[in-house]
């Protein structure tokens, strides 16, 4: 397998918990070309309207990116962005497009597969990766699949989960998931609208397989944000994480490597993260998505404290292969960041600082850059971009009406025009932050050593690559910090030490290090000012 080297996992045992211990057989740093990158979830409807008709759009996509990444990477004027993940761009009726109906086209009102080719080459000529969503889990029951099944067709009738009768039995959070159609009852997770597809059908399978190699092949994505897998395959009542739902993607895997090993294949396993790295660990996908991890980083950055995120974030790296996570702060199916904050900034650029200089590989929800707010239900959380201060549209559309309302705040400076050019704005942390990232592999896939300072209000780490260590220090709360005292129990430092100061204010002490490349008493500052990052490169002294 191309991804991780690590110990044999039997499939009748892969519903079992991948222990701490036996992660950290798996230690070694390993890169691949994701680790280097920082991703922006893109919901293309609310992204940028090309045309006019105020709906966000391919093309709209395509004449943004420059926003992202000019691709010219001596300059500092973009937001550094070096992939793109894509919500489904799949014909739907929906508006979410999570229920597909056609998996070989583009939605009508995105564009067409022309524009879809055109985006992929504009964006790798700038070094951006492109990833899709892909809905494997179930259909629309628009599908054609779908309606020639409950119609009785004989090709498609095993396709989806069907009963003569009720089972009655409710979902993993207590929602129905048997719906009625005639006589028959047919199986679906999430709602009527989105009915199951049947794995254990081989045809199901290999009609899935032919969808993802005409994406990989004739349209040229990177890899699949796989939605919703710890669905695919339910035992009963047993509805999540099932062997089964772990032997099919385990054989999916196999097959993407078939076609392109260099494809991304990250994982939705919204559980908990010893569900959610088995998946990684049997290797069946590339990475998952970290959501504990995701709430340590939030509830750190709302109380002001480092509780939430140390514990969680040690046991992560333990957890998982080295850095083979997703990490994010809030997505399209969460209450925005910046509403969860109570549209706090100070503690938005903590969260910020939180999501980008961790391990594992970082994931921006669009317009969290500028601190675009939304409280569910899920449209709220989702409306347009806002690129200027223009009432109404915020620069987003030409047309009279956006597609869904904006957001509240694109007049009080929560657009991209007002953040830009002010060095102090929420958008130009992020982007200093990405840049940093970026230009340091240190940031990008080095090992974590969490560094004690006795301080509930500060959290502070090293990053370790190769020859580069990078020192983290951020103060998560109001108040200014001087006693306190940082204890890191070993390292590969060795000597005397030289510091530079890579982001932050102030004059930068240097460590005086034992025999184990460790410190006891160290002050990197005299004064830790109240919500400060500072990022301090550590090497050794000339």
């Amino acid at each position: 397998m191309k991804k991780h080297v690590i110990f044999l996992i039997l499939v009748a045992l892969s519903f079992f918990t991948i222990m701490p211990a036996a992660a950290q057989e798996n230690s070694e740093p390993t890169s691949f070309w994701w680790n280097d990158r920082v991703f922006y979830e893109i919901f293309v409807r609310s992204f940028y309207d090309s045309d006019g008709d105020g709906i966000g759009d391919l093309r709209g996509v395509i004449e943004r990116l420059d926003y992202l990444n000019d691709g010219d990477p001596d300059t500092t004027t973009d937001l550094g962005i070096t992939g793109i993940w894509l919500m489904p761009v799949m014909q739907s009726p929906s508006y979410h497009g999570y229920d597909v109906t056609d998996y070989y086209q583009i939605d009508e009102d995105y564009g067409t597969l022309e524009d879809f080719r055109e985006l992929i080459s504009a964006a790798h000529e700038r070094g951006i990766a492109v990833i899709v969503d892909l809905v494997m889990n179930h259909t629309s029951s628009q599908h054609p699949w779908f309606t020639d099944s409950a119609a009785g067709d004989p090709d498609t009738a095993e396709w989806y989960i069907w009963a003569t009768q009720d089972p009655s039995y409710v979902g993993p959070w207590g929602q129905p998931v048997w719906h009625q159609r005639g006589d028959r009852y047919y199986y679906g997770v999430f709602w009527d609208g989105m009915p199951d597809l049947n794995y254990r059908n081989r045809a199901v399978t290999e009609a899935m397989y032919d969808i993802n190699r005409f994406w990989l092949e004739e349209v040229g994505v990177d890899g699949f944000r796989l939605d919703a897998i710890k669905h695919l395959i339910e035992d009963g009542q047993v509805q999540e994480n099932t062997p089964e739902s772990h032997a099919w993607m385990s054989a999916y895997d196999d097959f993407i490597d078939s076609i392109n090993p260099d494809a991304l294949t990250i994982g939705e396993v919204w559980s908990s993260s010893y569900d959610s790295s088995d998946y990684v660990n049997a290797d069946e996908v590339d990475m998952t998505f970290e959501f504990d991890l995701a709430t340590g980083m939030v509830e750190s950055a709302r109380q002001g404290s480092n509780a939430a995120i140390t514990s969680m974030q040690e046991r992560v790296v333990e957890l998982y292969p080295s850095n083979q996570y997703a990490t994010f702060l809030t997505n399209h199916d969460q209450n925005r960041i910046m509403s969860v904050l109570r549209g706090n900034n100070d503690a938005a650029r903590i969260a910020a600082a939180l999501l980008l200089t961790a391990p594992g590989v970082p994931f921006l929800y669009y317009g969290e850059e500028i601190g675009m707010e939304g409280m569910k239900p899920d449209e709220r959380i989702r409306t347009p971009m806002q690129w200027d201060a223009t009432p109404v549209t915020a620069g987003f559309t030409t047309d009279d009406q956006p597609w869904q309302p904006l957001s509240t705040g694109n007049e009080d400076g929560v657009s991209v025009a007002a953040q830009i050019a002010d060095p102090d704005s929420l958008l130009s942390t992020y982007r200093s932050l990405i840049h940093l990232r970026n230009n340091h592999p240190a940031l990008q896939s080095g090992d974590y050593l969490p560094i004690d300072c006795g301080d509930r209000d500060l959290y502070a780490f090293l990053r370790q690559h190769d020859d580069e260590t990078v020192m983290v220090l951020l103060n998560l709360d109001e108040e200014s910090i001087t006693d306190y005292a940082c204890t890191l129990e070993s390292s590969a430092l060795s000597g005397e030490v030289a510091t530079l100061l890579l982001f932050g204010a102030g004059d930068i002490a240097a460590p005086t290090l034992n025999e184990s490349g460790g410190f006891t008493d160290f002050q990197p500052l005299p004064q830790v000012e109240p919500f400060s990052i500072t990022i301090i490169q550590l090497s050794a002294a000339s």
